[in-house]
């Protein structure tokens, strides 16, 4: 089976891998990989270099990186992708039995977007999720809306699914894939961690990635000043992982690594890969931002999170999340408290087992009975 992976970023690639290791393993399946978006852009890490150190190969590159983060650069992006794809899909869309995708980006949007035409089917994964605080939710459920076939993380977002499509076919409750692998990764232990990275995590240390906001971009900025001061008041240390390519999301690095330079208990990292942003949070005293991986991959580490603003809220959360505004008093007062808590007991409610081969099991499926 011809299958076309689509990967434009450093964080659908860190959850795609398992699944795209399996398929590397399976004789039923020819994969090829379709990497465009930040994978190709050296301000992000250049994190094409990622998938090919982990054995991968790439078998078409296309260079869409935005050239900005103001709102018109997001949306010549938007166009421009669809164009180049376009031309992509016009010549290779022979070539596919399946293109898997992920997520909710928009630069996923206008590559999938792109596909309708030409009648390329589409497998999405992550689909009927909500994130209210972000412009991701049309991109997602647009996205939903081009896919034959739906992979969800939970019970509630496969229900949200079948509204959406007006249909309960081909949706398939799986769990979420980037637990899939935990237990298969050897974690670098603090010392190594600190010494490949030029970091000084400790036990202490609290992991913070503070996305933009994209529905209220304005406030950015004053959101940011926000988790900076509290993190003053606070005496805390603390390692930021820089933000996604997002509407305004370079003016909010900028800030990030010019509040670094001034105090020597904030430090930063352009791009950790899987293993190493996974190890922080292993070896973090908790997290806060507005990211994804703070509600569903924490949990299955035994973390709590300050789960800041509204980027992510309309997700299912676990018990491990406390909900805070940007405001400095709120985010001070849940900063004290967390740092008396302990590890996190309770479960994971996006975590299923063998998520890769259920997929894997579904798509040969699909593939037989057309």
């Amino acid at each position: 089976m011809k299958i076309g992976i689509l990967t434009s970023s450093r964080a659908d690639y860190g959850i795609l891998k398992p699944l795209i290791s399996k398929m590397y393993a399976d004789a039923y399946f020819n994969v090829k990989l379709i990497v465009f978006g930040t994978h190709l852009s050296e301000n992000h890490g250049y994190t094409i270099n990622e998938i090919l150190q982990d054995g991968f190969h790439v078998e078409y590159k296309l260079n869409t990186t935005p050239k900005g983060d103001t709102p018109r650069d997001i949306s010549a992006s938007i166009g421009d992708t669809i164009a180049i794809f376009a031309d992509f899909w016009s010549n290779y869309h022979k070539e596919f039995d399946l293109i898997l995708c992920l997520g909710d980006r928009f630069e996923m949007f206008a590559a999938v977007s792109s596909t309708i035409p030409f009648n390329v089917p589409i497998g999405h994964l992550h689909g009927g999720e909500t994130t209210l605080g972000a412009i991701d939710n049309f991109f997602r459920h647009s996205i939903t809306l081009a896919s034959k076939i739906h992979f969800t993380s939970t019970d509630i977002y496969a229900k949200r699914v079948s509204v959406l499509i007006e249909s309960e076919k081909d949706i398939f409750n799986v769990g979420a894939l980037s637990l899939d692998s935990l237990n298969d990764i050897e974690w670098y232990d603090l010392n190594t961690l600190n010494q490949k990275f030029n970091l000084n995590i400790t036990p202490e240390t609290i992991l913070i990635t503070v996305h933009p906001e994209t529905v209220f971009p304005e406030k950015n900025l004053e959101n940011l000043n926000a988790v900076f001061t509290s993190l003053i008041d606070t005496k805390s240390v603390a390692l930021f992982s820089l933000p996604n390519a997002d509407t305004f999301g370079l003016q909010m690095r900028e800030k990030i690594l010019e509040f670094a330079s001034k105090h020597k208990n904030i430090m930063t990292n352009e791009h950790f890969g899987i293993r190493g942003y996974f190890s922080a949070m292993k070896h973090c005293a908790f997290l806060l931002g507005n990211t994804s991986s703070g509600i569903i991959e924490a949990a299955s580490f035994g973390k709590y999170v300050i789960n800041v603003g509204k980027r992510q809220e309309g997700r299912a959360q676990s018990g491990n999340i406390l909900n805070a505004s940007f405001e400095v008093s709120d985010l001070s007062e849940k900063i004290e408290k967390l740092k008396k808590y302990g590890s996190y007991k309770g479960e994971n409610i996006y975590f299923k087992p063998n998520v890769a081969d259920q997929i894997l099991t579904v798509i040969k499926e699909y593939h037989e009975k057309f």
